[in-house]
């Protein structure tokens, strides 16, 4: 299982032009895809991991198998791998929020130099 540190290289930073930050977003888009989808997708197995370990557990009341479930070494290492895939989630979606800003500001500085231009006429 790959660490946190393995996951996440912060070696990219997030460009200060309008159009490199436009094309950082679409470099990025299916990375952010897939992570989502990864994170969507360990999150609703959990589910079905936690169904198939209390059916393995060997016990007949319901909380009993639950109480082995979750504290089953597979489960507590899903649960880390979940934690994970939010990490890579929302470090991409936080970059790519980043560069949309780079967007915005770029867009209200073009529209101060249209407006110090309009003044000057």
């Amino acid at each position: 299982m790959k660490r946190d540190s393995e996951i996440i290289k912060d070696d990219e930073d997030i460009p200060m032009d309008a159009e490199r930050a436009v094309n950082y977003i679409r470099k990025h888009a299916m990375q952010y895809s897939i992570a989502k989808a990864h994170r969507i997708y360990m999150e609703e197995f959990r589910k079905t991991l936690k169904a198939q370990l209390m059916k393995k557990s060997g016990e007949n009341a319901v909380n009993a198998q639950e109480r082995e479930a979750y504290a089953h070494p597979e489960y507590v290492e899903h649960l880390k791998a979940i934690r994970e895939a939010v990490t890579k989630e929302e470090y991409l979606r936080w970059k790519i929020v980043a560069a949309e800003a780079m967007i915005e500001v770029w867009r209200s500085q073009e529209a101060t130099k249209r407006m110090e231009y309009k003044g000057t006429l």
